[in-house]
């Protein structure tokens, strides 16, 4: 992901990491100083972007990732074997995580790695395969990562970009089901995050009978819309997905059109389906419509992880009411790889790449315990699995709009 997320203060990151104890322990590096070093430990090694622009998510994937480490070292580790978390801050910069990578990888040699991006992903890949050692996943959803033949090492906690977008558009035609076909405009922003599911967007809209009538494409941040939204006015569009932001410009499109009295449905991915979007658009957020792979923390979900993660949160951090989706998001991720420790260790096998990707592959409709609300498999090293929420402003969160869609 590239996108810049603009108008995230301090305080923002505060209340959403669960304030100033939680951003304490965000900006913790390396071991937990209580944890004692073993040889056998399990490491998990971590670029994550602490500071800088993608901050609200790297505090948040790391309170993640650090307290599964810590839950899952409480009842009994992996296999008779303890998790060790070691991670650096990146600033969100590539160069910077890849020395990061290597420093960790040098000095640890973690059978797992939690990467912070798509360009630092791209960029680690062959050395990846080199070391032969090593699986990664981590906060990139970019589609090209849940490719096996291209990087074999790689997974995906959650479904791709372009499978993102292809559960909004089987929900659109499960919607429009009898009707007259349902009319499509593609908003995204001129990155190569933005871009990454258009191709497979427009091949799936044609294929399900959906008419494209508009493509815009934006700059990522704040900028003038007023001429696009003029365009989507003529072209009165049903549904507008957006992809490529994590708020604005979204937000003036929806306060815009919404000043002109269009109907039109609004829709995101990922990383637009967080609670800032709800605290920074307002009132015109209700409605807000988008594809979320997993549970959210303040839902009614049950399952033995989903309550294992909200129960560690109420014993060490009583405070925090609410996790955001990339805490939620790092969490699982731990849980996958801890999976595939399992099921090399308990095989008698040697945790080397090959035999780790094999254990990946191997996972066949396995219960998450609540995070996901469908049983999953990776074999495509992704988990084409959503639902659609959408904002519901009395409440100020994301409530349940379609039930589970896998993709096939």
């Amino acid at each position: 992901m590239s996108s810049i997320m603009r108008g995230v203060s301090r305080r923002d990151l505060l209340k959403y990491g669960g304030g100033a104890a939680a951003l304490g322990l965000a900006l913790k590096t390396g071991l937990d100083p209580r944890m004692a070093l073993a040889a056998d430990d399990i490491v998990i090694g971590g670029s994550l972007p602490m500071t800088g622009v993608f901050a609200f998510a790297g505090i948040a994937g790391h309170q993640g990732l650090n307290d599964f480490v810590e839950w899952k070292n409480a009842n009994g580790g992996v296999a008779g074997r303890q998790l060790r978390y070691v991670m650096e801050d990146t600033g969100y910069k590539v160069d910077v995580s890849v020395a990061a990578f290597k420093k960790i990888t040098a000095a640890h040699k973690p059978p797992f790695y939690f990467g912070d991006s798509t360009g630092f992903e791209k960029a680690i890949a062959s050395e990846l395969v080199q070391l032969g050692t090593t699986v990664m996943s981590g906060a990139s959803f970019a589609s090209e990562l849940a490719d096996p033949g291209r990087y074999p090492y790689h997974f995906i906690a959650g479904p791709s970009y372009a499978e993102q977008v292809g559960i909004l558009l089987q929900y659109i035609k499960n919607e429009a089901s009898g009707g007259s076909a349902p009319k499509l405009a593609l908003v995204y922003s001129d990155t190569e995050f933005g871009r990454d599911p258009i191709a497979s967007a427009k091949a799936r809209a044609k294929a399900l009978g959906i008419e494209l009538v508009d493509e815009i494409v934006t700059k990522p941040g704040s900028v003038d819309v007023s001429a696009e939204v003029l365009k989507l006015r003529r072209s009165r569009p049903d549904y507008v997905i957006f992809h490529g932001y994590v708020l604005s410009p979204i937000n003036e499109f929806i306060v815009q059109m919404k000043q002109m009295g269009l109907k039109t449905k609004f829709m995101g991915t990922y990383y637009t389906m967080d609670k800032l979007l709800i605290d920074q658009v307002g009132e015109p957020s209700d409605g807000f419509m988008g594809v979320m792979p997993y549970n959210y923390y303040d839902s009614d979900a049950s399952g033995a992880n989903f309550e294992a993660m909200r129960a560690w949160t109420k014993q060490h951090a009583p405070d925090v009411t609410y996790r955001p989706v990339p805490y939620v998001a790092s969490w699982f991720t731990g849980m996958l790889f801890a999976e595939i420790a399992r099921r090399v260790l308990e095989g008698g096998q040697e945790m080397t790449a090959k035999n780790m990707k094999a254990a990946l592959e191997s996972i066949e409709n396995w219960d998450t315990g609540g995070i996901i609300g469908l049983p999953i498999s990776m074999k495509t090293h992704s988990v084409p699995v959503g639902r659609i929420y959408q904002v519901k402003f009395s409440e100020k969160r994301y409530v349940p709009a379609s039930d589970w869609i896998a993709l096939t």
